[in-house]
């Protein structure tokens, strides 16, 4: 039998990178997935690489009225959910003598605040139990410079899984942090002016990770699979770091 067979799962930023792997994944594995981003192509693009047990909502991880649009989509067509992974992040460079409040704002409703309102709107259809997992990153246990609030709004995501171990334990859901290292996904793009840039970038992550090269998406969706399912079945409030060892050494 499937791992995650009969499972309804939501993901939010599920159409690229690691949340389009963790959605391949768990569909592969028997789950419904719901998907949510904001841009439309990539919405079908993602809907139409994957092929069957999708279901795909434009809507923005940082906004509320969007959510309530999500968890109704939810509740409307599967009534309940299993499975909830907060995987929608951005990642700006920005020392603090030059970040902005706007940067700052930006990345902690997406990567912070985001993740908090949709548990809340999705936990009323988790009527059997569940799994929760918040994707962190390694980096929230490092010190990189221009990474103020990247990594702070990282490490709110691991304290949320701690509160909310204690807070569900009595209706049967597990929460849990995945902490991914350097990922080979179009995030890194984000990060770059030019493809010198780039290679650069990813030049200066490589001499840091002991394993020696960049993370897979799908790497990372093994991980988000093992937390999402009953193979995790004992671990509650704990953070998973796969991330080749970076945040280890």
């Amino acid at each position: 039998m499937s791992t995650l067979a009969g499972k309804i799962a939501v993901i939010s930023g599920g159409t690229t990178g690691i949340g389009l792997a963790i959605t391949q994944r768990f569909v592969a594995e028997g789950a419904h997935v719901f998907i949510f981003g904001r841009r439309q192509a990539q919405l079908d693009a993602a809907a139409k690489l994957i092929g069957r047990n999708v279901t795909a909502i434009q809507a923005d991880a940082a906004n509320l009225d969007d959510l309530d649009r999500v968890a109704a989509a939810v509740r409307d067509q599967k009534g309940v959910v299993d499975i909830i992974v907060a995987n929608a992040g951005l990642v700006e460079h920005a020392s603090i003598d030059t970040l902005t409040p706007d940067h700052f704002d930006k990345t902690f409703n997406l990567n912070a605040r985001g993740p908090v309102f949709l548990v809340q709107k999705l936990l009323p259809l988790m009527k059997r139990g569940g799994s929760i997992v918040l994707v962190s990153s390694a980096m929230h246990v490092m010190g990189i410079p221009g990474h103020t609030t990247y990594a702070a709004s990282k490490a709110a995501l691991r304290s949320y899984a701690r509160t909310w171990a204690a807070e569900f334990k009595d209706r049967g859901i597990r929460v849990n942090t995945l902490s991914p290292g350097v990922t080979e996904t179009p995030i890194l793009d984000s990060q770059s002016a030019t493809p010198a840039d780039r290679e650069a970038l990813v030049n200066m992550y490589l001499n840091m990770i002991p394993v020696g090269r960049l993370a897979r998406a799908e790497e990372i969706a093994s991980a988000a699979l093992f937390l999402a399912s009953d193979q995790s079945s004992y671990m509650t409030g704990a953070d998973l770091m796969d991330d080749g060892g970076v945040g280890q050494v």
